[in-house]
């Protein structure tokens, strides 16, 4: 479970992860594909360890994905193969990555937001969890940036969560 601060200030809110779907390695990261308790598969998203709070369930999901891809042990598995001789290794040298590209995550991505799925408390600065139009992926971003470049997609998350109390009739 991950602990999410409620911000409408009413208490703890949680988002609970009901299930690993699947894994996958985007620069250098691992991420998994999460299926959230109380919403459409339209809302997995791709998350990094990191964000998560729910070791024993990404254990489970290890063990049973290493049992799925494991091709019988060593006697399935192909030996390494040697590296090709230096020559051949500089013809086919790798093109160099632009990291700056890699590192960009929220708005700076330029991708439309979908929705907000839940907001956070961040070293004192309202965040957002963001999902983003065409993507499974999610970032956190400031709370200010998403009120000025998607008010209405902020407008909603709270709508959503509104609550009206009224008064009891009491009877004296």
């Amino acid at each position: 479970m991950a602990d999410i601060d409620d911000p409408m200030g009413e208490g703890e809110a949680e988002y609970v992860v009901e299930a690993i779907l699947d894994k996958r390695t985007t620069n250098g990261v691992t991420q998994y594909l999460l299926k959230w308790k109380g919403y459409s598969d339209d809302d997995n998203t791709w998350e990094p360890r990191a964000n998560l709070d729910c070791d024993e369930m990404i254990d489970d999901f290890e063990a049973t994905w290493a049992k799925k891809h494991d091709k019988g042990g060593k006697k399935g598995r192909k030996e390494p193969v040697a590296p090709p001789p230096k020559e051949t290794r500089k013809a086919k040298a790798a093109p160099v990555k632009d990291e700056s590209k890699s590192l960009k995550v929220g708005f700076e991505r330029g991708l439309d937001p979908h929705r907000i799925l839940g907001a956070t408390d961040s070293s004192g600065e309202l965040m957002f969890l963001m999902k983003w139009k065409g993507t499974d992926e999610a970032d956190l971003v400031p709370a200010r940036e998403a009120n000025i470049k998607c008010p209405q997609v902020v407008i909603k998350f709270y709508e959503e969560r509104l609550t009206w109390h009224t008064p009891e009739n009491k009877d004296n």
